[in-house]
């Protein structure tokens, strides 16, 4: 067992247990990112797939946004990428600096013979993604409390969607032709995907994060029809059977957070999908997410990432209008952006959007200035 040391600062766990807050707690996806200057310097010449496999490199990654917004960021989330499963079921991920991530030999059909390999394979997650679980053991101790930290994976749909693509793609032929040619075929691919995330999200857990999101990254290149055929199923798969998984470890079962960008149409479904919370894009109308959540969940986000580009008059005005749609920010939300944050952007404005939340939320006056902070 790990002695790691109490949560100093649990506001983000008591959002998602319902709790009245002082202010919603804040963190951004891609938050140890590209955008930091001290990056570069931890990153050295490793490529980013190197980077993720030394597990003293991704901690202090990890920990390169909890120094830089002291007090103002509530979670940490440990440095990874969600392609860490299809690595581990076999397949070979390499990294391109002008394209990103590709696969030299994706799933073409079905009757490749990679794909039995893959159907085939007994995945030994453990084996396979120990820097993942050291990084965050190594990170936990690194926190000291501070603030929870996160876990990962990336969903069924969005996975399979690089494993037959070869990589990102704006017109998803392969993985259309997959799902409506060989449907039989993808949700047997899909389920075992799925078992290998509860895995590995519970191996997460065992190494130290307080809590885990799923990301389903393609979610908008799905009709509702087959979102509800090639996603909603394995999503609810992975939500049901983690906390079994976990309760198997010994271990307490942790809030999960669906991220589905993209899947504006599947929102109600999936405030009934077995997640604590539901995290939005910004091509939700926060108000318009309020009314279909119903309370069921909480919610989080939701602010374009663009935003960071346009000037304080910009960030200000999005910000009013977020806190607003949300409810005054005292329960019920998260604050995020719609998306990951872009690695062009200057971090004094994402400190800057943080701190516009804390005034906007919690205004100064004589009554109520002294219980701003959490620590």
């Amino acid at each position: 067992m790990h002695n790691f040391k109490p949560l100093k600062n649990d506001l983000l766990l008591r959002v998602i247990k319902g709790e009245q807050v002082e202010r919603p707690p804040m963190w951004v996806m891609r938050q140890a990112g590209r955008y930091l200057e001290d990056y570069k310097k931890i990153k050295g010449d490793l490529n980013f797939f190197e980077l993720c496999k030394d597990p003293d490199k991704a901690s202090k990654i990890t920990m390169l946004p909890i120094d830089y917004y002291e007090k103002l960021i509530d979670a940490a989330i440990i440095f990874s990428d969600i392609l860490v499963i299809p690595m581990a079921m076999g397949m070979t991920v390499e990294m391109s600096d002008a394209t990103g991530p590709f696969f030299p030999k994706p799933l073409k059909d079905p009757s490749d013979g990679q794909y039995q390999e893959v159907l085939g394979k007994d995945v030994d997650v453990g084996k396979e993604l120990l820097h993942v679980y050291q990084a965050i053991t190594i990170t936990k101790h690194e926190l000291q409390g501070q603030v929870p930290l996160f876990g990962f994976c990336g969903a069924p749909w969005t996975l399979l969607c690089y494993m037959v693509e070869g990589g990102a793609s704006k017109a998803f032929k392969e993985a259309k032709t997959w799902i409506y040619k060989y449907p039989k075929e993808s949700n047997s691919l899909l389920q075992k995907i799925a078992e290998s995330c509860v895995e590995h999200l519970a191996l997460q857990v065992q190494a130290g994060a307080d809590i885990v999101q799923v990301f389903e990254s393609c979610a908008g290149e799905l009709s509702p029809s087959s979102y509800r055929q090639f996603s909603l199923p394995y999503l609810r798969y992975i939500s049901k059977h983690l906390p079994l998984r976990l309760k198997e470890l010994g271990l307490e079962v942790v809030p999960m957070v669906i991220f589905a960008k993209g899947g504006w149409y599947a929102l109600d479904d999936l405030c009934d999908s077995g997640y604590q919370v539901v995290g939005l894009d910004w091509l939700r109308d926060p108000a318009e997410a309020v009314k279909i959540a119903r309370g069921r969940v909480i919610l989080q986000g939701n602010a374009d990432p663009g935003v960071l580009y346009g000037g304080r008059e910009a960030i200000t005005r999005v910000v009013e209008e977020m806190v607003a749609g949300f409810g005054g920010g005292k329960s019920g939300w998260i604050v995020n952006l719609g998306h990951g944050i872009g690695r062009y952007v200057d971090p004094e404005e994402l400190k800057f959007f943080f701190n516009e939340i804390i005034r906007v939320v919690q205004p100064v006056t004589t009554s109520s200035s002294s219980r701003c902070e959490v620590s």
